[in-house]
C-alpha cells in the first residue's frame, strides 16, 4: 500500500561542483513504493542528483531541501542518510583489494535495527540472495571489486540492495555497459527489491533497455541541470523514437512539452 505523502520531497536544490552550478531549482517527489526515471541527455546532470540526494561531499548544495521519511536530511552526512534508508548504486563501484566480498556485506549491515544477522544466520541469507540473483556464492570469497567484470560488479550491488533493502533505492547507470545476461540479473534485483521490501526506486539511465521490464510510475526528463518535462511511463517509447533533441532545444523553465 502506498502513502500519500512522499518519501522524498525536494524543493529548490541547486548543487555546484568546482564553483560551478550543476543543478538548478530541482523539484522532486517520490512516493512510497513507485518507480521513477530520471532520464536525459549525457552531461544533464541525472547522475549529480543522484548524488546530492545521497550527500556526496565533492558536490556543494547551494539551495534547497532534501526531506526524507519526514525528515529533513539536508545536512546530514552519507552515513547517515545512508542508516536512514537511502541506497546508491555507482557507476563504477570501487575496488578494495585485500577486502573479501563477504567481509564488506558483514559490515554495511552492522549495527543496523533488523539487518544484524549472526554468521551462520548471514551465510544462509547469502545463500539465498546468490541463488536469487544466479550468482555462484564463491563470489563471496573475492576480494571486493577486484578482477570482476562491469556485469559482476552491478550483480554485487544488486546484492547488497537486498540485504540492505533500503527504503528508497537510486541507481545509477545501473545498466551502462551491460550485456543481455546482465542486465536480467540487474532487472531481477530491481523486481526482488520491489516485490519483497516494497522498495521505492529511481533509475538514472539515458538508455531505455533497462526498462522494458520494470513497472515505471513517473518519468522526469534532465537537460542541462532543470527538469524540463514529467510524466508517466507512455513518456519511454516516445523518448525511444525521438530522442532527447526536442527537449534540449526548448526553454527550460517550459515543463509542459507535447509528445
Amino acid at each position: 500500500m502506498t502513502s500519500t505523502s512522499p518519501l522524498l520531497s525536494i524543493r529548490g536544490l541547486s548543487a555546484s561542483v568546482d564553483e560551478k552550478t550543476i543543478l538548478h531549482n530541482i523539484d522532486l517527489d517520490v512516493t512510497a513504493g513507485e518507480t521513477h526515471v530520471l532520464m536525459g541527455p549525457n552531461g544533464a546532470g541525472k547522475s549529480t542528483l543522484g548524488h546530492v540526494i545521497m550527500g556526496d561531499p565533492v558536490y556543494t548544495q547551494t539551495a534547497g531541501t532534501i526531506m526524507f521519511n519526514g525528515e529533513d536530511v539536508t545536512e546530514l552526512s552519507p552515513d547517515k542518510r545512508s542508516r536512514a534508508g537511502l541506497f546508491l548504486s555507482f557507476q563504477a563501484p570501487v575496488e578494495i583489494p585485500g577486502v573479501p566480498l563477504s567481509s564488506f556485506l558483514r559490515a554495511t549491515i552492522a549495527g543496523r535495527p533488523g539487518l544484524e544477522m549472526k554468521g551462520k544466520e548471514f551465510r544462509r541469507r547469502m545463500k539465498e540472495l546468490c541463488a536469487a540473483l544466479d550468482m555462484d556464492v564463491s563470489y563471496l570469497n573475492r576480494e571486493l571489486g577486484v578482477g570482476f567484470s562491469g556485469g559482476e560488479k552491478k550483480k554485487v550491488e544488486m546484492l547488497q540492495l537486498l540485504l540492505l533493502q533500503p527504503k528508497l533505492a537510486i541507481l545509477d547507470e545501473t545498466d551502462s555497459g551491460l550485456d543481455v545476461d546482465a542486465l536480467s540479473v540487474v532487472s531481477r534485483g530491481m523486481d526482488l527489491y520491489r516485490k519483497s521490501c516494497d522498495g521505492t526506486l529511481i533509475v538514472i539511465t539515458h538508455n531505455t533497455r533497462i526498462l522494458e521490464h520494470v513497472d515505471v510510475d513517473r518519468v522526469h526528463v534532465m537537460v542541462s541541470g532543470h527538469i524540463v518535462r514529467e510524466d508517466d511511463a507512455s513518456l519511454i517509447p516516445w523518448i525511444d523514437a525521438n530522442g532527447f533533441e526536442s527537449f534540449e532545444h526548448a526553454p527550460s523553465a517550459d515543463a509542459h512539452l507535447t509528445h
